[in-house]
């Protein structure tokens, strides 16, 4: 990518899962050529044995492949090759009875085809718009932070696990206020509305505490008592089991430092300049917000140095946690260590591809990225 260079040089990464998209994109072109293969060997079938021999199932089969594959003219298309083809190849032959009901069946089959083509179209088109919807939703409970906020260099990621999900229990936001940028990344616990649901709670919580709060310890306290509001209007097992692990950041106007609360997540990693990485662990370690009934530890924070040029890089564990074929964990220190990026933006672009490749995109959990670099 440009603008990134690299500082030392790397083992080559895993080509496993290449070799696997490789084969996944040839399958699909093998699929796709399959109607006009079926046809093609269903006249060689005919033409190559004997008249009691048939090779309806062939042509009947091609116009059933391209139903869910090509469009309605395609399909059409096709269901009218295969029904040419089987009267044709009896024109060898007297055109008896047999022959009336071998071209009428896959002429059958064909029409069948073409109502399936068009249901399969009806049920792409209400995942579109199912599709739109969730993005609409995503752009409203997780907005995109703008790239530079409070003279920082912002980026994030959300990246789902499930195919064509949008949103999930990650999450994160950034916020300019007097007491300097504040951040949260963090987990619900849980998948599917619920989660959701806790993210909006958890979110609007922390952008108006991040404006009116004097300490990050403050802040970490008002999400804690937001939970615990949402937690009454649920049932008894999301009250008692319901929580989320976090990172709130806090880095003052002009100073070249971040205080950090720590509430049971993974701690952040943070990139110099040189291209060394250490991951931030919590020093005042305390337990996920929705359990602070359960302890009585108070909230303290940390303050580490962020010099210019370096990069604060918070995750959930779908980045620390993601594994390749083996169930080897993915290491971020190690696969981020001697190399430099141009800019937040281009740091996740390359993790994003990179954990793409270690996992051969068998990613089993959400994984968000927030990235912020002094310059």
């Amino acid at each position: 990518m440009a603008g990134r260079r690299e500082v030392q040089k790397r083992a080559p990464g895993p080509v496993e899962p290449e070799r696997r998209t490789l084969s996944y994109a040839h399958t699909r072109t093998l699929v796709r050529l399959l109607p006009a293969l079926l046809i093609a060997a269903g006249v060689c079938y005919d033409l190559l044995t004997p008249k009691d021999f048939t090779a309806a199932p062939f042509f009947t089969a091609a116009a059933l492949v391209a139903a869910p594959l090509f469009s309605l003219g395609a399909t059409v298309c096709t269901g009218i090759a295969g029904t040419a083809a089987m009267a044709l190849v009896h024109l060898r032959f007297a055109f008896d009875a047999g022959a009336v009901t071998e071209v009428v069946t896959v002429g059958t089959v064909a029409g069948l085809a073409i109502v399936i083509n068009r249901l399969v179209s009806l049920g792409n088109a209400r995942l579109a718009s199912a599709r739109e919807i969730a993005e609409a939703a995503q752009r409203a409970v997780l907005p995109e932070p703008a790239g530079r906020i409070g003279g920082l260099d912002i980026a994030a990621r959300y990246v789902a696990a499930q195919a064509d999900a949008f949103i999930g229990g990650d999450l994160y936001a950034v916020q300019d206020t007097p007491h300097g940028v504040r951040l949260v990344l963090g987990d619900v616990r849980g998948k599917g509305m619920g989660a959701v649901g806790t993210v909006a709670v958890v979110i609007g919580a922390f952008r108006e505490a991040a404006e009116h709060e004097a300490t990050l310890e403050a802040v970490a306290q008002r999400l804690e008592r937001a939970l615990a509001r949402e937690g009454v209007r649920r049932d008894s097992v999301e009250i008692s089991e319901g929580f989320t692990t976090a990172v709130l950041a806090e880095i003052p106007h002009g100073a070249q430092v971040v205080r950090l609360v720590n509430r049971g997540h993974p701690g952040p990693l943070l990139l110099h300049g040189d291209g060394t990485v250490r991951t931030l662990d919590a020093v005042h370690p305390s337990l996920p917000l929705g359990m602070g009934e359960l302890g009585d530890r108070p909230d303290r924070a940390q303050e580490e140095a962020l010099p210019g040029g370096a990069v604060l890089l918070l995750h959930t564990d779908g980045l620390s946690e993601a594994r390749d074929e083996r169930g080897v964990f993915f290491d971020p220190v190690r696969r981020l260590s001697g190399r430099v990026f141009a800019g937040p933006d281009e740091l996740l672009d390359e993790l994003v591809d990179d954990v793409h490749r270690y996992t051969g995109g068998r990613s089993t959990d959400d994984m968000a990225l927030l990235a912020v670099r002094r310059p």
